[in-house]
């Protein structure tokens, strides 16, 4: 195991390259530039000193060698949109709020999502199962920009019991709309995922033999379904975490949250590259630390697949298909 890990940190630096090479060729691709609107009546002295000072006169192959070297030394560069602020300063102002948000958002989906999974798939063809999988079936084609402005409307408009907008510091009165907005479709796709995998489970010959052999119920839930059960759930909850805590974007600009979502749209909009590709590159790097996560916590619940990890050229997929013939 430690091998492997090892493996895939060291398989992590390429990755990162090419998502940030990619990343800065297609930002500078796209048509128009940060300050084509603000420079329009100046001088075109003035222009070029600005452009010199952001270093945009230099041909993009220069401003990405330069751009990387910053990068070796820790350093997102400047905002060129806020040019009293950091890329980094903007990040670390955004990203709790964003990680706060999200991680609330993922403990009430993993919670509620795998209760009411169980729940269907133990009571299959019953009305609890036909009631959760119409409920999920209904939250996963619902999308947060229809559901989000439901729940102001109704809780913050109508009734006026919750804030619509704002982080309020962290005031859990201000958070509860968006979290349960951005909570509802994990809850949906988690019941979906958990029931059909513990169905799965259920149905396989040690699950049989397991029950043949007079074990109680409960015993035969818990240590023979739960943990192959968990394995597509956790595949789930990988990306989905980095997701969530790296950004909303329709939740935090729905509710006028400060999180990096947000800062993402508007660094977009406004062809601040540096501060895009600061959030490009911290989403890619939750994503491989999650992914390398989600393999490590594969071994754990299932030890064959933990055994493949030291062949070479193994991974969790190809294990997952030797597994299954």
């Amino acid at each position: 195991m430690g091998l492997y890990v090892l493996r895939r940190l060291a398989l992590t630096i390429p990755i990162l390259f090419a998502v940030i090479v990619l990343s800065f060729w297609l930002m500078h691709a796209a048509p128009g530039g940060p300050f084509d609107a603000e420079l329009i009546d100046l001088d075109p002295k003035v222009v070029e000193s600005i452009r010199a000072a952001y270093n945009l006169d230099a041909p993009v192959w220069k401003q990405f060698l330069d751009y990387l070297g910053a990068l070796l030394q820790g350093d997102l560069g400047p905002s060129l949109v806020y040019s009293d602020l950091r890329v980094s300063q903007i990040i670390a102002t955004g990203l709790p709020v964003s990680v706060t948000v999200g991680l609330s958002a993922i403990a009430i989906g993993f919670t509620v999502g795998i209760g009411c999974g169980i729940a269907a798939a133990l009571r299959q063809n019953s009305f609890v199962d036909y009631t959760v999988m119409a409920v999920a079936m209904t939250g996963v084609a619902i999308p947060t920009f229809v559901t989000a402005p439901l729940l102001i409307l109704l809780f913050g408009l109508y009734l006026g019991w919750l804030p619509i907008s704002g982080w309020g510091g962290g005031d859990p009165k201000h958070l509860l709309l968006p979290v349960i907005a951005l909570a509802l479709p994990k809850v949906a796709t988690l019941a979906r995922i958990t029931r059909g995998a513990m169905l799965e489970a259920i149905n396989t010959d040690y699950v049989r033999t397991a029950r043949a052999k007079g074990l109680r119920e409960w015993k035969v839930i818990t240590r023979h379904v739960l943990r192959p059960m968990l394995i597509p759930v956790v595949s789930y909850l990988g990306p989905t975490i980095a997701t969530v805590m790296t950004g909303s974007v329709v939740i935090e600009t729905i509710f006028g949250l400060p999180g990096i979502g947000r800062a993402f749209v508007e660094g977009a909009s406004n062809r601040d590259y540096p501060v895009v590709m600061g959030i490009v590159i911290v989403y890619a790097v939750f994503i491989q630390i999650l992914n390398l996560l989600v393999d490590v916590i594969y071994g754990y619940l299932d030890p064959r697949i933990r055994q493949s990890y030291g062949r070479p050229g193994m991974t969790t997929a190809g294990a997952g298909l030797g597994r299954s013939k």
